[in-house]
């Protein structure tokens, strides 16, 4: 365990069969809600996928992937991290036009995170993408896909506010939107962490954009892949939570990249052997839609969303000694 928060005095609002049925309801509610705001048609999605195909993601470049072998095929087959190129795929697949899109579940096992409040080594979270033309390629349309899915988040808690009584809206809907390097300039004494509970904390919801290019300091604010996000073009959708006090990233998302952007993200970050994967292929060919789309955390918006200070509150997991003792100490059921 890397750290273990739990507020004084703290009790859950929902029993545990409340909190079971609460979940239920509020991942129903959300998912029409997002595709109706959107425009997607739900889909079927891999667990996992072949190596060669250049599917899945790296994540940060150092997040090794659970991998295994198919007895009947022989070949070797990795659980994804992410399905951020699968989707795009899936589109071009399944024939998907303009201003339409999927969303999927997409379960991953991220086996290098640390494992904390917010943090374990599975990963539940709605996949979503959509295709979009080039004169969609903006900022502004991006802060408008944004503010769609800010609105499905506080519809959602309205209604499960409504049907629970005891708790009460926490995500406020308007939404303070900033780049990468604006918050650096804003709090330049904090770490990139520092910096994103200083600016949630102060504004609520925020959307911080513009993630993964080098910054003014030299560093960068957090690491992306190369090549699924345009990094002038993508962001990550803070609250706060104030019962952990701190900020709580719900989606990373964004404008995908394009053929030029991918092959300048790529020499960036001296992955320029990926141009012979298939995906990578296949997208610098033009063969590939444009897109827009990113992951929103399905056990974190469970947290917001129903009070709970621990993931395990709302997912069953594998914990190490010192997590069941210290919750089990302070009465947080861990599922």
């Amino acid at each position: 365990m890397k750290y273990l928060c739990v507020p004084e005095g703290y009790k859950s609002a929902l029993s545990l069969y409340e909190t079971q049925t609460a979940i239920g309801k509020m991942k129903r509610i959300f998912e029409d809600k997002l595709a109706a705001a959107l425009s997607l048609k739900r889909v079927s999605a891999p667990l996992f996928v072949e190596p060669h195909t250049g599917l899945n993601d790296d994540l940060n470049g150092i997040d090794r992937p659970v991998e295994f072998e198919i007895k009947e095929t022989g070949s070797r087959a990795q659980i994804v991290h992410s399905l951020a190129k699968w989707k795009r795929m899936a589109l071009a697949k399944y024939d998907f036009h303009v201003g339409n899109g999927l969303y999927t579940d997409m379960n991953a096992i991220r086996r290098d995170d640390d494992m904390d409040n917010l943090h374990s080594v599975y990963v539940d979270q709605w996949d979503w993408e959509k295709v979009i033309s080039e004169d969609m390629r903006n900022e502004k349309f991006l802060r408008e896909t944004v503010q769609k899915i800010i609105d499905a988040i506080c519809d959602t808690e309205a209604e499960i506010c409504a049907k629970y009584p005891v708790l009460s809206p926490r995500v406020r809907r308007e939404i303070t939107f900033i780049t990468a390097q604006e918050l650096e300039d804003k709090f330049p004494a904090l770490d990139a962490k520092g910096r994103e509970n200083a600016i949630a904390k102060e504004c609520g919801t925020v959307f911080l954009m513009k993630i993964g290019g080098i910054l003014r300091s030299g560093k960068r604010h957090g690491d992306r892949a190369p090549d699924y996000d345009d990094w002038n073009l993508n962001g990550d959708i803070l609250v706060w939570d104030d019962l952990l006090d701190c900020a709580v990233e719900l989606s990373s998302m964004g404008i995908r990249v394009d053929a030029a952007t991918l092959a300048a993200q790529l020499a960036a970050a001296n992955c320029e052997n990926r141009r012979e994967l298939t995906f990578h292929k296949m997208l610098l060919a033009g063969e590939l839609p444009l897109t827009i789309g990113g992951g929103i955390g399905q056990s974190r918006l469970s947290m917001i969303l129903l009070h709970k200070i621990h993931v395990g509150e709302v997912q069953v997991g594998v914990w190490d000694e010192e997590t069941l003792m210290g919750c089990a100490a302070k009465g947080v059921a861990l599922l």
